[in-house]
């Protein structure tokens, strides 16, 4: 068979989408219509079943064509007919439900979604018809209205014959229950039993102690209640009903982008660590809380009588001990609303049918110019690229198809084109090819996604959309760090954003406190209005935003002391990590006075990271090292991005320890080696599209888009709300500002490398900071320290500009004597 025929019989077999796009069109367009139709007609049978029912319940085809037969449905003699079947001969008045899954189906036939992705909620609802219909027939059955119908009747006469009332009823109660599990899946463990379980005892001892008040037959503190006490109990149970947590109002769902704020379905674990039952000793709710620790927000120790002395750092809990609220101080904190955001609905594009045929029959065309033969071909659609799989036919070497990328691309007269021999765990090769028109993918659509809301994760990020169009949301907490790498322009900042705002949509500000590293001063800037919210830096610091590199130095080595003070107290706490720790203190089992608070998560955000190893090198490289290898247990986490992925920049130390790596367009293959250990990045198309590679895995996403008047919408927002008394403080360290000038310094606050420094200078006879740096291989940051040190201590003479520095000490003898009595004054 030659070339030219098997080609023919390729296309031929091998088409994608035979059917006209319109055909599903027409059908959805017809399915909307019959929902109209049956809706108008099952509401008029509620108006005219009595005087149509003779007439269509001795029913023949025929009486559809006699003239003289008059109907009162506002349908005519079809409406009253259909009508009757739905509702007498069917499910009753549930029958509504039927109508609605028709119109639901005929908006996603036009929708263009697929079957599958219809069926979860068909399913559900065609339960819950099946279950109401036998309802409403047990409980009005002698009703002359058919409320369930001819199947109602039926099951409910079989069931109560087959079970008997009682076991009618005990079945329909246990029905209602199930369904409520199925929808809501309620958590059932211990800690939601002891709460029921105290919160009806509860309930109880109040009840009794206000009948025994009033009967003088409790106490004898009740025995004679005095003026005003039933004034008192109603003011007590108005405050036990008050919620603690925001009102429901403030988190109502506005899927929509309305006007509420977005609904998050946050952990049960969570939820249960922050309910909390009525309190009647919570009487001075309205009293502004005194200015304290955000960490540390609310003292966890209420004296109660009988609570046992806690003489340790870990303690018994008492049962009766509320569990403790870390987001108590600011209980009146509204998240952020989803109608801040765009959503670029406007700018939705249409899958090209034309597009893909003309790119399947390329595809198809090239692999035969080079006798390469294949089985089948299919497509997947994405935002920006179009995943083509194809599979070869037996013998055919996936080498031969991975050399043929340029000649695709050629063919296809595309760039970018990237091509998976094979793709993991389907048998297939990938072949990706960008879309002519590409769709925008708004950070609104992925915050509004049941994947994000729902997600059951300690640090939630909506990244983007994968090649098949599904909302992709990972865990900072798993990953645990992240380094991000691109060419100036692709997107880096805007992915930045996306993290920050997803974290800002998700979290408390009790939960999650933020550490931005800014060297370019304006990329994260507008983040400073949230100091009081989810800001952490150094006392002290004029910006909460770092920019300076001197200054970056010391936040590092700040967080490095923070890391120590936590695993410090989580030995002594016996817990392994964070939310084994948090979730201990939520319940009350370590004891405030012993130096334990609530501990909130810290995002560490490093913009231009290229720039900081440039000007400081090993003294920035090896706090991030050590934060990177032992921070994720104490619960900080890393955000590293940078526009220079060379090897001098992501060195050995760092790729180690991020497993978690995206990668923008870069602009070689050592590059993308240098970040992925894998090519792939060069061959983005840009704009956001990004190659994220996890444990080994390489995901394509397009990046969620952000704006800059979004970011700004959201942090006004959250600005203007009340925010803690104070930041939230690192630990203090000592840097470069402690030893400039010519004040005292002691001999055991000197650097480890002066000594030597000191002799460089006396054998050179030359006051200079960057020979140190260069002799000695030090950052410029330390090795201007340990110049200034040498001032203070009297080796070298103040600056003198450009010039090199006077050396006040002549020759090494002196050296030697003065660094001995230097020691021995120490």
């Amino acid at each position: 068979m030659s070339a030219k025929k098997k080609q023919k019989k390729g296309q031929l077999s091998l088409r994608l989408g035979i059917n006209d796009e319109r055909t599903p069109k027409l059908l959805g367009l017809l399915c909307l219509f019959l929902t109209f139709y049956l809706f108008i007609a099952l509401v008029s049978y509620l108006f005219t079943w009595r005087a149509d029912q003779d007439k269509v319940l001795r029913f023949s085809w025929w009486q559809l064509f006699r003239a003289d037969l008059q109907m009162d449905n506002w349908l005519g003699r079809l409406g009253a007919i259909i009508s009757n079947m739905f509702f007498y001969w069917g499910f009753g008045l549930p029958s509504f439900i039927l109508v609605f899954l028709i119109g639901f189906f005929g908006w996603n036939l036009i929708q263009r979604r697929p079957v599958m992705t219809m069926w979860p909620l068909t399913r559900q609802l065609l339960i819950l018809m099946v279950a109401l219909s036998i309802l409403l027939e047990f409980v009005l059955f002698d009703a002359s209205f058919p409320w369930g119908g001819a199947f109602g009747e039926s099951a409910s006469k079989w069931l109560t014959g087959f079970v008997g009332n009682i076991g009618m009823i005990a079945l329909i109660l246990f029905i209602f229950v199930g369904l409520v599990v199925w929808f809501t899946n309620p958590n059932f463990n211990e800690l939601t039993f002891r709460k029921l379980v105290e919160d009806v005892r509860y309930w109880a001892e109040n009840l009794l102690n206000r009948r025994g008040g009033r009967r003088g037959t409790t106490t004898t503190a009740l025995a004679e209640p005095e003026e005003g006490d039933e004034e008192g109990d109603e003011e007590e149970a108005e405050l036990a009903n008050r919620p603690l947590r925001p009102s429901s109002a403030h988190k109502e769902n506005r899927a929509g982008g309305g006007d509420g704020p977005l609904l998050f379905d946050l952990d049960e674990e969570m939820e249960e660590e922050s309910a909390k039952r009525p309190n009647l000793s919570d009487t001075e709710l309205e009293i502004e809380p005194p200015v304290t620790e955000p960490g540390a927000s609310q003292d966890p120790v209420e004296k109660k009588i009988g609570t046992p002395a806690m003489l340790d750092d870990v303690m018994e809990t008492p049962f009766d001990s509320e569990p403790y609220d870390p987001t108590l101080e600011l209980s009146s904190y509204e998240f952020p609303i989803l109608s801040l955001l765009n959503d670029y609905a406007d700018q939705k594009i249409e899958i090209d049918r034309t597009e893909l045929e003309a790119n399947k029959d390329q595809i198809i065309a090239t692999l035969l110019n080079y006798k390469i033969e294949i089985v089948k071909i299919r497509a997947t659609i994405g935002p920006t690229v179009t995943l083509y799989e194809i599979i070869p036919a037996p013998g055919v070497r996936i080498s031969r198809i991975k050399n043929l990328e340029d000649d695709i691309a050629l063919s296809l007269s595309a760039l970018g084109i990237r091509i998976i021999a094979p793709i993991p765990g389907r048998g297939t090769i990938g072949i990706e090819v960008p879309n002519k028109k590409k769709q925008i993918v708004s950070l609104k659509e992925v915050l509004m996604s049941d994947k994000f809301r729902r997600a059951k994760m300690d640090l939630p990020v909506g990244l983007g959309k994968t090649i098949s169009n599904e909302v992709f949301v990972g865990d900072l907490a798993k990953m645990p760090h992240l380094l991000v790498a691109g060419a100036t322009g692709q997107g880096k900042s805007v992915g930045i954003n996306a993290i920050l705002i997803s974290f800002l949509y998700r979290m408390h500000p009790a939960t999650v406190k933020f550490v931005l590293i800014d060297p370019k001063k304006v990329e994260l800037f507008p983040y400073s209005r949230l100091e009081n919210h989810f800001l952490a830096f150094l006392p002290g610091q004029d910006e909460p935003i770092t920019t300076e590199t001197s200054k970056v130095i010391n936040v590092l080595n700040s967080l490095c002391i923070e890391m120590d003070n936590r695993y410090d107290m989580l030995k002594r706490a016996h817990a392994r990590n964070i939310r084994e720790y948090n979730e201990k203190f939520v319940q009350r089992r370590l004891n405030p006075e012993k130096g334990h608070k609530f501990l909130p998560f810290i995002i560490l955000v490093i913009d231009e990271f290229a720039d900081l190893i440039m000007t400081a090198g090993k003294e920035i490289e090896l706090p991030i090292g050590r934060l990177a290898q032992l921070a994720r247990a104490v619960g900080i986490h890393l955000v590293i991005a940078t526009q220079r992925p060379s090897v001098n920049i992501i060195t050995g130390v760092i790729k180690a320890n991020f497993p978690a790596r995206v990668a923008f367009k870069v602009t070689s293959k050592v590059d993308s080696r240098t970040i992925l250990d894998a090519g792939g990045a060069d061959q983005l198309i840009g704009r956001g599209d990004m190659l994220l590679s996890v444990g080994g895995d390489m995901i394509r996403l397009q990046s969620a888009f952000v704006d800059t008047p979004e970011v700004e919408k959201v942090i006004d927002f959250i600005a203007n709300q009340r925010g803690f008394g104070e930041p939230y403080y690192l630990p203090e360290y000592y840097g470069d500002e402690e030893t400039h000038g010519t004040a005292p310094v002691k001999y055991s606050d000197l650097d480890e490398m002066f000594e030597d420094a000191a002799r460089l200078i006396v054998q050179n006879q030359h006051g200079s900071t960057s020979m140190i740096q260069r002799r000695m291989k030090l950052g410029y940051n330390r090795a201007g320290r340990i110049m200034d040190q040498l001032e203070a201590m009297g080796v070298v003479g103040p600056s003198e500009g450009s010039k090199a520095r006077e050396v006040l000490i002549y020759d090494e003898v002196e050296l030697e004597r003065y660094l001995e009595d230097l020691k021995a004054r120490k």
